[in-house]
């Protein structure tokens, strides 16, 4: 079993999800500015993540990512399963012959990897973090609109046709 770049980034971002203690779901673009990963990239690893139940998404504003409803049970194993959706075994090439037989060799190492990764879970290594001093800080909630409306009256669109009309469209004089 190799780790892609892909699995890597997998990993951290599931880690983050995992650190954050927050109920409210973590935007992918929060992600890809605190570990520098292409937010399109981010957007296909999460949707292979999501295709796997790790992670539920929320649709619209406020919306992102939280772990699935397997969180404490997410091995490494688990991730990297649902990147490379492979299981993990090397092709049978033909070997010419004379040539050296390694097949056995690469599918046993790929075995003990994969049985190694299957004991490490997604919350041991966000407690190793927490540990070492990381801390995320979390939204307190959904995001809310940046630009609020002013409450203050709005002006007539026609336009007044009468000393009359324009006291009235502008109100009492001060």
């Amino acid at each position: 079993m190799r780790i892609s770049t892909r699995g890597r980034f997998a990993i951290t971002a599931m880690i983050d999800l995992a650190l954050r203690e927050s109920p409210y779901p973590v935007p992918l673009s929060d992600l890809a500015l605190r570990h520098r990963i292409s937010l399109s990239y981010l957007e296909q690893v999460f949707s292979k993540l999501r295709r796997h139940g790790l992670v539920d998404s929320t649709r619209g504003p406020g919306g992102g990512y939280r772990l699935g409803f397997r969180g404490d049970g997410i091995t490494l194993a688990d991730i990297m399963g649902a990147i490379d959706e492979g299981d993990g075994t090397l092709p049978d090439e033909a070997q010419p012959i004379g040539a050296l037989n390694m097949q056995a060799l690469w599918v046993s190492l790929n075995r003990a990897m994969l049985a190694h990764m299957q004991t490490i879970t997604l919350q041991s290594l966000a407690a190793d973090q927490r540990a070492k001093g990381v801390r995320i800080e979390s939204r307190l909630g959904p995001r809310k609109p940046m630009l609020k409306r002013s409450r203050t009256q709005r002006r007539s669109a026609k336009p007044a046709n009468s000393v009359f009309m324009l006291g009235q469209v502008w109100g009492p004089a001060v």
